[in-house]
């Protein structure tokens, strides 16, 4: 990482690019999983007609994404937040200052349109689910919607608080997410579509042009995760790095000397 010549400090252009690809990897693998499980003409449709156990599966299969990247050599550079509202939250706890919570979200929300264009490839098939836009349930009422939204992204990053928190759990935070996303997305995925994150609903909005009720899949999350935050905010002081795994691997300690650890954490 090279290093500014004014201030010494060393600018985290790998973190941003790992993060950046992290969260491209996400909207493409994931959405991919979307579009296969539920486009018109899909043959996974023939053969598991159930959509109840289509959506148990996509939300296993979406959080095992996640959980991947999380556990590869991309998680291991940037901690594989993959999503803005889980910057943030690290940013409310204190494990990152401003500028590289800006750069966070900035690479999460370009990862995230450039992980989309290639779901254009998908055809008929895609263009049938908007590839993969989350978007208001019908019948439901923006208000169900947007709490919706706030529910479950305040169980994903309360997950995250406690998983992070104690020293014996942590190293099993990603096994969290295929299990919680096939639990939410089954539930509650007629509602809002589970975005549980900006840049996710973000990539399929541009290469779909579906933007109806786009700003709940930002002001949701937003809500869900700072009182995830405020309820989770006695674990802070033992959440140790902003990573969901490889915790001791950031070799030029950049995570660490933006957080004050607590020896005394377990």
């Amino acid at each position: 990482m090279g290093e500014n010549s004014g201030t010494g400090r060393i600018l985290p252009w790998q973190v941003f690019v790992s993060e950046l690809v992290g969260t491209a990897l996400l909207v493409l693998v994931g959405l991919s999983l979307v579009i296969l499980m539920f486009g018109e003409g899909s043959p996974v449709k023939g053969v598991l007609p159930s959509e109840g156990w289509r959506r148990l599966i996509t939300g296993f299969l979406f959080g095992t994404t996640g959980a991947l990247i999380a556990l590869s050599p991309v998680g291991a550079r940037s901690g594989a937040h993959i999503n803005p509202v889980v910057t943030l939250a690290f940013r409310v706890m204190g494990k990152l200052d401003l500028r590289t919570t800006l750069g966070y979200v900035i690479a999460q929300l370009a990862g995230a349109i450039l992980g989309a264009l290639p779901l254009l490839a998908w055809g008929s098939m895609g263009r049938s689910v908007d590839f993969g836009a989350t978007l208001p349930g019908a019948g439901y009422a923006i208000e169900t919607v947007l709490l919706g939204e706030v529910i479950t992204t305040f169980a994903m990053v309360a997950g995250l608080c406690v998983c992070l928190g104690f020293r014996r759990m942590r190293p099993f935070t990603p096994a969290m997410f295929p299990f919680l996303y096939a639990v939410m997305v089954y539930a509650e995925s007629p509602i809002s579509g589970t975005s549980t994150n900006p840049a996710r609903s973000l990539g399929p909005a541009i290469v779909s042009g579906q933007w109806q009720g786009w700003w709940i899949y930002w002001v949701g999350p937003l809500i869900g995760s700072i009182a995830a935050c405020l309820v989770c905010s006695f674990l802070a002081k033992r959440i140790t790095v902003a990573k969901l795994y490889h915790f001791d691997s950031d070799r030029d300690r950049l995570f660490r000397r933006m957080s004050t650890p607590n020896p005394t954490s377990r």
